[in-house]
C-alpha cells in the first residue's frame, strides 16, 4: 500500500457538469509526432495528466523546447535542436511509462540511433514491446539489448516494408505511422487498428506533410517523404474518460453533464449504456448522461478492437453492472488479465464470477490459455465501503466508483496512479459532490 489514500464516503449520487480535454491515447503521441518536423508544432487541447508531463520531459531532454501557448490547454513543441539524450536521464525520467518505445522511429530518423529503457505500464496483461523491435527491424533498424535497455541505430536511412499485424495493436500502428512516414518508399500495413485516435495521430501526420491513405479492411499505406514540417491541432476529446464519468453517474444514480464529449467516437459505448437502462441528450458541447430510474438490466458483453466495443470502456460498466438485475456475462477479448479488479468489488459485496472459458461470444485468442477473461455478475448488489488498492488506471477509476456508489467509507491507496490519465479528477468529483477527503 502507497501513501497516496483517499477517503471516500458513498451513498451520494454524482451530480453536475465536468469537463473532458484530449484524449491521452492521442496527445502523447502527437507530441513524439513533433519530432519528426523540422518547424515548430502547437498542440491544443492538451489535458493536465501525467502521461504528458513525461513525453514532455523526454522531449526536452532530447533538445525539443516545450512551452506553454497563448490558450489554455496549448503546448508549442520546437524540435530545431533534436539532440542525443543521457541514459540515466531518460531512464530516469521515463519511469513505469511504455510511451518511450514510441520514441525509436523519429529518433532514428533524426539522429540516427536511440535509447529505450525498460518499459512498465498497467499490469493489464500481456503488452509485449519485441514485436516493436521486430517492426523497426524490416524497417532496417539495428537493435541491441543491453541490461540497462535497448540501442537502436539506423546505419542508413530507414526503408518502408510490408507489414502485417498478428493483432490489430494500437501501440503497434502507431510506431509503424512514426517510422514510415519519414522512411524510403511506401510501406503498407496490415491489420492495423484504426481507433479514433489511430485516425487523429493520421490527421497530424498529414497535417505535416505526410502521405497516408486507410484501406476499408484495415490496410493503411504510407508514402514515405523526405522532410516533415509542423503541425497546428486540436486534439479529439477523451471518449475514455468521458465513458468513466457516464458509468459513475449510472452506478451512483447520478446526472453528469460532459462537456467535451462527442458522440462520433462514442457511438458504440452508447448503444450499451442505453440497454444497461442509462439515459442520454447528445448537444453541441457534450453529452449528458443520467440514471432515470427503475432496474438497470443485465447484459452480454464482449470488448473488441474498434469499432467494437473498447477494452478501457469494461472496467467501469462493470462496476454499473454489479447494480443490474440479473446476470451480466462480460467477455474480456483485448487483455487477458483486466478482469483481476474484480476481486476487490468481489470483498464489497458484488457477485462475480471469473472463467477461463470463452463466454457469451465468439472464442477468442485467449480461449484455452488458463486466462480468467471472462465474467459473470449478477446482481442488483449491495456494496460497501472497504479498504481498496488500486492495480491500474481504469481499474483505479473504477475502484473510485464503486466506493462511490457504496455505502459506508472506503479508503482507497494509490490515488495517484489515476492521475496518469484523468485530469483534476478529484476537483472534478467534487465539483460533482463527492463526499471525499485525505486522511
Amino acid at each position: 500500500m502507497t501513501d497516496d489514500v483517499l477517503i471516500v464516503h458513498g451513498g451520494t449520487p454524482l451530480e453536475g457538469e465536468i469537463r473532458v480535454r484530449g484524449a491521452k491515447n492521442l496527445v502523447p503521441k502527437a507530441m513524439v509526432a513533433a519530432l519528426l518536423g523540422h518547424e515548430p508544432s502547437r498542440l491544443r487541447n492538451v489535458p493536465d495528466i501525467r502521461d504528458v508531463k513525461v513525453v514532455r520531459g523526454l522531449l526536452q531532454l532530447h533538445g525539443v523546447t516545450v512551452r506553454a501557448g497563448e490558450e489554455e490547454g496549448e503546448l508549442v513543441l520546437d524540435p530545431t535542436y533534436v539532440e542525443s539524450a543521457n541514459v540515466a536521464d531518460i531512464d530516469a525520467h521515463a519511469g513505469s511509462s511504455r510511451i518511450p518505445i514510441l520514441f525509436c522511429g523519429p529518433l532514428l530518423h533524426r539522429l540516427g540511433h536511440a535509447f529505450i529503457p525498460g518499459l512498465g505500464g498497467c499490469d493489464i496483461g500481456g503488452r509485449p514491446v519485441d514485436f516493436h523491435f521486430d517492426v523497426l527491424r524490416q524497417f532496417g533498424a539495428v537493435i541491441e539489448k543491453h541490461p540497462q535497455g535497448t540501442v537502436l541505430n539506423a546505419p542508413q536511412r530507414l526503408r518502408g516494408c510490408k507489414i502485417e499485424l498478428p493483432y490489430p495493436s494500437v501501440g503497434a500502428t502507431e510506431q509503424v505511422l512514426l517510422t514510415a512516414v519519414l522512411a524510403e518508399g511506401v510501406t503498407e500495413l496490415r491489420n492495423a487498428a484504426i481507433e479514433p485516435e489511430i485516425v487523429d495521430l493520421i490527421c497530424v501526420l498529414q497535417k505535416m506533410g505526410a502521405i497516408i491513405s486507410m484501406g476499408t479492411d484495415r490496410t493503411i499505406l504510407i508514402t514515405g517523404v523526405d522532410r516533415l514540417g509542423g503541425y497546428n491541432h486540436r486534439a479529439i476529446p477523451d471518449r475514455l474518460e468521458a465513458a468513466s464519468w457516464a458509468c459513475a453517474a449510472l452506478a451512483t444514480q447520478g446526472d453528469i453533464y460532459v462537456h467535451g464529449a462527442r458522440q462520433l467516437e462514442m457511438m458504440t459505448f452508447l448503444n450499451t449504456f442505453r440497454k444497461v437502462g442509462g439515459a442520454f441528450s447528445v448537444d453541441d458541447d457534450g453529452i449528458r448522461f443520467w440514471h432515470p430510474g427503475g432496474e438497470l438490466k443485465a447484459i452480454a458483453l464482449e470488448t473488441d478492437v474498434h469499432p467494437g466495443f473498447q477494452t478501457d470502456w469494461q472496467q467501469p460498466l462493470v462496476v454499473a453492472l454489479t447494480q443490474a438485475s440479473g446476470l451480466s456475462i462480460v467477455h474480456e477479448t483485448v487483455y487477458e488479465s483486466r478482469l483481476g479488479f474484480t476481486s476487490a468489488l468481489n470483498q464489497m459485496g458484488a457477485h462475480i464470477q471469473l472463467y477461463r472459458e470463452c463466454l457469451g461470444g465468439t472464442p477468442c485468442r485467449f480461449g484455452q490459455r488458463n486466462f480468467l477473461h471472462s465474467a459473470v455478475v449478477s446482481g442488483p448488489s449491495k456494496l460497501q465501503g472497504a479498504e481498496l488498492v488500486i492495480p491500474d488506471l481504469r481499474g483505479g477509476f473504477s475502484y473510485l466508483i464503486a466506493a462511490l456508489a457504496a455505502q459506508g467509507t472506503s479508503r482507497v491507496h494509490g490515488i495517484d496512479l489515476i492521475n496518469r490519465g484523468y485530469e483534476n479528477f478529484m476537483d472534478k468529483l467534487r465539483a460533482l459532490g463527492a463526499q471525499i477527503e485525505a486522511p
